[in-house]
């Protein structure tokens, strides 16, 4: 009994983390006025028939805090990949000259840098939303299993280890947004 009553905890706390993770994914696509090669995670590219990303078939990097420079392996993937990132609707023109492709990132108003800290703190919040419901699930399993015969006592301590663990990963969260936020506030 005492078995599963840990495997439901750490269940609960690898949730937990891949909620984590899964924001601080989120928040590196929010771009800052900062070059930064996640900002084309998301884009796909047709490959030769298949869709594959742009980090797949070029290589990223940023010369400089305002400019990200794709150079596709293949010099026949350029117009597509150009494409791509214009369909992607991410905000900005990418400009070829027949080696590389450059994205100059304009900089951001201060409206706009407004928007994205909402944008970070609504994702954030759905980070909490997912860390609690996977307290509630692992509470419910335990409750679940004092009923089959789990004494009381050890119910209530694995809640509170439960809850301490909870408490932690929404510190966590808490920090990122932070760090985030003093991010694209950041001129």
């Amino acid at each position: 009994m005492l078995e599963e009553v840990n495997f439901e905890i750490s269940a609960a706390e690898e949730t937990m983390a891949k909620a984590l993770d899964h924001l601080k994914d989120e928040l590196g696509k929010l771009r800052a006025g900062k070059a930064n090669p996640a900002m084309v995670d998301g884009v796909r590219v047709d490959y030769y028939g298949t869709m594959t990303a742009i980090s797949q078939i070029a290589s990223i990097n940023t010369p400089d805090p305002r400019t990200l420079a794709i150079q596709p392996w293949e010099k026949n993937m350029i117009a597509g990949i150009c494409k791509a990132i214009v369909q992607a609707n991410l905000g900005f023109t990418p400009t070829n000259d027949g080696a590389v492709i450059r994205i100059n990132i304009p900089p951001l108003t201060e409206e706009r840098r407004r928007e994205l800290v909402k944008k970070s703190k609504v994702e954030g919040e759905t980070g909490k939303v997912s860390v609690r419901n996977a307290r509630r699930d692992a509470n419910e399993a335990i409750k679940k299993m004092q009923k089959d015969g789990l004494p009381e006592d050890t119910a209530k301590s694995s809640e509170e280890k439960i809850q301490k663990i909870t408490d932690g990963f929404i510190a966590k969260i808490d920090e990122t947004l932070v760090a985030k936020e003093k991010d694209i506030m950041t001129v």
